[in-house]
């Protein structure tokens, strides 16, 4: 979908130079009419105003969508000025202003996301330099202390809030993997917040969904071309939900918060230890589970609902391939895993791509 709306607009623009030339009187042109030269020279600036809106694709800057919006009402006028000439470009300009329409829906759908981080951001902004001392771990299991040490948390600052980035892949129960990216950021203070935005490429559609998680209260919303929500869901068991996802969070990539007073701790052996988190009066419990060399390789909750059926399964999320990232050492891989009657369904793989603590 990509390449084919490139070619579009470097072929329009390539044709809206044939206006110049021939205003020009620049080589052999088969345009009939003519055409004098300040509108001429329209048609240059227009057919550059093209080329220049799909080197910002390529670029990644969504300045192309009022570069393109632009361009089409030009080109319409100018076309209708040289309408026996050139009225085929009026189906071009259809197609360009159907495409800007929906991307600009994604991209106000992306906005409603960043302005709710803004605002978590401005609230944080004076995240405090306290660091994470032995003195903090004295109460915790002994394997949550050794975890504490293995990531590398102890003696730097305390996690307030985090940005995470993932590339992965996604699927429904009897449906193929589809690829995501995602950026999420997680508040940890009381009211806790987890803003998550992913985009999925389905049939070569984007398909951006969001999961907003304040004050305890979850939603999901996915839209196609952040225009039509196709699957949108709220209410308790998506509150409880959430609940668990932002504890995972915690614990797999945020180990400097489960020193939280929120956190209750039940020792089932030296490497299996049981959680109960709660936050705004959701409860929620997850055994966690670490190998002899302190590293945390699996969750698992039975308090999280599968969305397609909103029935309640075990919930487990694998992670491994620990790597050092900005000083500390963290899983890079994982999966989300159901634990269906019928056997284990893996329905996420995600891939770490950056992370980031304490933003400001």
């Amino acid at each position: 979908m990509r390449y084919i709306l490139l070619f579009l607009l470097l072929i329009h623009g390539i044709i809206h130079f044939l206006g110049f030339t021939k205003a020009f009187h620049i080589g052999s042109s088969k345009l009939t009419k003519e055409i004098s030269k300040p509108v001429g020279i329209l048609w240059l600036l227009d057919g550059i105003s093209f080329c220049s809106a799909a080197l910002f694709i390529v670029l990644h800057q969504q300045e192309w969508i009022w570069v393109v919006f632009a361009g089409t009402i030009v080109s319409e006028l100018l076309i209708i000025g040289s309408w026996k000439d050139a009225k085929f470009g009026t189906v071009i300009n259809l197609i360009l202003v159907i495409v800007v329409i929906l991307n600009w829906g994604s991209v106000q759908f992306e906005k409603s996301y960043q302005k709710d981080v803004q605002a978590y951001l401005k609230q944080t902004a004076g995240v405090s330099g306290d660091i994470l001392t032995e003195a903090d771990l004295k109460d915790l299991p002994a394997i949550i202390q050794q975890y504490l040490h293995y990531t590398g948390m102890v003696n730097k600052p305390k996690i307030k809030n985090i940005r995470i980035v993932f590339e992965g892949e996604m699927r429904s129960k009897s449906k193929d993997y589809f690829p995501f990216v995602s950026e999420q950021y997680n508040f940890f203070d009381s009211p806790a917040a987890r803003l998550f935005f992913m985009k999925g490429k389905m049939f070569g559609i984007t398909v951006p969904g969001y999961h907003k998680y304040e004050n305890a209260k979850a939603s999901m919303d996915i839209r196609l071309f952040g225009l039509f929500s196709v699957i949108k869901k709220t209410g308790p068991l998506m509150d409880t939900t959430e609940t668990v996802t932002l504890f995972n969070d915690m614990c797999v990539f945020a180990p400097a918060t489960l020193t939280d007073n929120r956190i209750q701790w039940k020792k089932i052996n030296d490497t299996t230890i049981k959680a109960r988190f709660t936050n705004e009066g959701i409860s929620i419990s997850a055994i966690l589970y670490f190998n002899r060399q302190g590293q945390m390789i699996n969750f698992l909750s039975t308090d999280r609902t599968e969305i397609g059926d909103m029935q309640r399964y075990p919930f487990t999320t694998p992670v491994s391939d620990y790597k050092e990232i900005h000083g500390y050492l963290l899983p890079t891989k994982g999966e989300t895993v159901w634990q269906y009657p019928d056997g284990k369904f893996t329905y996420g793989r995600f891939y770490l791509k950056d992370i980031e603590y304490n933003c400001r």
